[in-house]
């Protein structure tokens, strides 16, 4: 866990990113937000702004973890798990002022995102492994997070995976098909 000092200047930072961007945003602007001094953000963060945008996104990916992980942990169906965590990540995702900023105004690189796409992966792939064959967890979650995220940071005119009912009608229409066909063919029956 970070120290007092390190979490104000995270803190500092997603507000600064949410009012101006990466881009835009300074080390000045982080240490007045912070209440700081520039050399106590170097002192946390060796390696200036890189470092604190760094430890941003890890700050604010494992949150986003112990989040999604909170609300699927229970839940005992495959399809549960893949709603409800589907549409807690979507939430995360387009209610998060930096992000939304982000989006807005910052074009997304999604080949620079391979760590958000780790982290969310390994996320889902403990909660897939309690519903699907031996093997399959992992692969089954990295597809299901890239198509998550796709349609949360690039959304569909129709579908907002924030909303339960279109997030049930994405894993009815393709998840569960794709992962378990056992499954919905034995439903159907």
């Amino acid at each position: 866990m970070r120290d007092a000092p390190d979490e104000r200047i995270i803190e500092a930072t997603l507000r600064c990113v949410a009012r101006w961007g990466v881009a835009k945003t300074t080390l000045d602007d982080v240490a007045r937000e912070a209440r700081c001094g520039r050399a106590t953000i170097y002192r946390a963060f060796p390696g200036g702004k890189q470092a604190v945008l760094s430890a941003t996104l890890q700050h604010e990916l494992h949150r986003a973890v112990a989040t999604i992980d909170e609300a699927v942990r229970d839940l005992d169906s495959l399809e549960e798990v893949l709603v409800i965590g589907t549409t807690a990540a979507a939430r995360l995702i387009r209610e998060h002022d930096a992000l939304s900023f982000l989006t807005a105004h910052e074009p997304i690189a999604f080949d620079k995102l391979g760590h958000v796409f780790d982290a969310a992966a390994a996320c889902a792939a403990p909660h897939l492994a309690r519903f699907l064959p031996e093997g399959d967890a992992a692969r089954a979650a990295e597809w299901v997070t890239r198509v998550v995220l796709t349609y949360t940071f690039n959304p569909a005119p129709s579908t907002d995976l924030r909303d339960e009912a279109d997030a049930r009608q994405l894993v009815r229409t393709f998840f569960l098909p794709a992962l378990s066909p056992q499954i919905v063919t034995s439903s159907r029956s």
